[in-house]
């Protein structure tokens, strides 16, 4: 695998489905900018990203391997569920509450567009806890 370095916001042309396959973090930045941030994930099935809302970020992803559940509302209480897999595109509107659940029997890739950005430049998360532990400090 071709180490993934956070290039943004220098201009960049990539292969995106490539990326996303071969990323095998939790959550790696592929780029971020001054208005949006891309992340790429590796869910491992049976795993989640948590039902959260980002109240001030719209989302948008894109399944490039796997089978996934989606959980989406306006409230926790409030979810619309769908299946997904490879080449389905979820958008998560800002302050929207959502959960992502791989439920198949390979990893689920997925890349993720921010806007603004999510994340701090250069975030690397090797595991989901690791990614839990560095938001709880932010």
């Amino acid at each position: 695998m071709t180490e993934i370095i956070d290039n943004g916001p220098s201009p960049l042309v990539t292969g995106i489905e490539a990326a996303t396959i071969e990323n095998t973090n939790y959550r790696t930045t592929l780029w971020t900018g001054s208005n949006l941030q891309i992340t790429l994930m590796s869910i491992e099935p049976g795993h989640d990203i948590g039902l959260e809302a980002h109240p001030t970020h719209d989302q948008f992803l894109r399944i490039e391997q796997g089978q996934a559940t989606v959980s989406m509302g306006p409230s926790k209480n409030e979810l619309r569920v769908w299946q997904v897999g490879d080449g389905d595109a979820i958008v998560v509107p800002a302050g929207t509450w959502h959960n992502l659940i791989s439920n198949g029997d390979v990893p689920l890739k997925v890349y993720s567009i921010y806007a603004p950005p999510q994340h701090p430049h250069g975030t690397v998360h090797v595991t989901k806890e690791e990614s839990e532990k560095a938001e709880a400090a932010e």
